[in-house]
This record gives C-alpha cells, structure tokens and sequence, in this order.
C-alpha cells in the first residue's frame, strides 16, 4: 500500500463519508441516555474531539468543545457547553470492554483529562497501526489514510473554524463526524484485511 503525495491526493473524488441524517447533535438529557444506550452496545467505536482553534500566541484552548463517537450507521456530536446533560459520556470513553479508535488520541486524552477528569481507556492510536499495517516510515493522520484505503479525498476545510458556537453549520457537523466515522470505518478495514 504506497503512501500518496499531497498532490495525488488533491486529484482524488471528494470522501462523502456519513450522511447528514445519520448525525445527531446531543443536546438534552433525554436524547444523552438514548445514545449512550447505542454506543454500549459497540465493542468498537470511532471518537474524536474538536476544539476551538487559537490564533493568539501563547493563547490556550479551553476545548475539547466537540465530541464526536462514531458507530457504523451512525454518529453523536456532543457539544461540551451541554457536558451536564452528558456528564455519563465518561461512562463509555472509560470503558475498557469498549476500545476506541481514532487519529491523534494523545491530544484527546490530555484535554479530557484536563476538562473533565475523564481518563480515556482502551484507545487505538490509527496513525501507528496505519504506518504497521501499510508499512510506511512517515506518520499518517486521517486524510492521508482515507486515500490509501478507500481512494478519496476527506475535506479539512471545516478544520480551523470556531467548534465553540451553537449551532453547528451542517459542514463542520460532516467534518466532524467524518473525521470519527473515518477512523471506524479504517480500523475495521484494516482487521478484515489482516484476517483476509
């Protein structure tokens, strides 16, 4: 499996990635118990975070301001500003049944930790089983590995913008529980590979 140029992957089709139907914003205590309720039904989930970005030296986030947990058909975006409505999210990101995998977790863990005492357990750093299974000597973060896997291009437009405001435009919604169902969707690529 090479690993492709910037270039090469400029000229890929476009990742569509999930459906916006298929995305749920948590708001609510009520809907907070329904997805928990779905997410432990997964042994494996797709999870990332988003934080507001800083363009102030020396200015630090105060994120995580979104999280994102990804099943197959389906992925939940929380937004920290409700955190007392999904204060039992710590619930399923301790788990250690419940592994979960995405790009770039050491940053995750610490944010979480800090935010809100809550210790990320049984996680699957991507970007090194990417470079294992592939074996390519440079990092590969997730746009890099949807290219390899599935031949597309994931946008990153919606990268820099403001993940504290409510509500979230349906393009950061997309790029944000793309970058979550992206990682799934890889880790069990890789495991039917490996057993192929």
């Amino acid at each position: 499996m090479q690993r492709p140029t910037k270039a090469q992957i400029r000229d890929l089709p476009l990742y569509d990635g999930i459906a916006l139907e298929n995305i749920i914003v948590i708001t609510n205590k009520a809907d907070a118990i329904s997805a928990i309720a779905e997410l432990k039904k997964h042994s494996c989930l797709g999870f990332d975070t988003e934080s507001k970005p800083c363009f102030i030296k020396g200015e630090v986030s105060n994120g995580p301001h979104l999280i994102q947990i990804a099943t197959q058909s389906k992925v939940f975006l929380f937004p920290t500003q409700f955190y007392e409505h999904f204060t039992d999210i710590a619930q399923i990101l301790s788990d250690p049944m419940i592994k979960k995998v995405g790009f770039g977790l050491k940053e995750d863990r610490k944010i979480l930790l800090r935010k809100f005492g809550i210790t990320l357990v049984n996680t699957e750093e991507l970007s090194s089983k990417v470079m294992r299974f592939a074996q390519v000597k440079q990092r590969v973060g997730a746009r890099v590995a949807v290219a390899m896997f599935f031949n597309q291009r994931l946008s990153k437009s919606a990268q820099q913008s403001n993940w504290s405001i409510f509500p979230l435009h349906d393009h950061q919604k997309k790029y944000a529980a793309n970058d979550a169902h992206c990682a799934l969707l890889i880790e069990l690529d890789i495991e039917r590979r490996s057993h192929e």
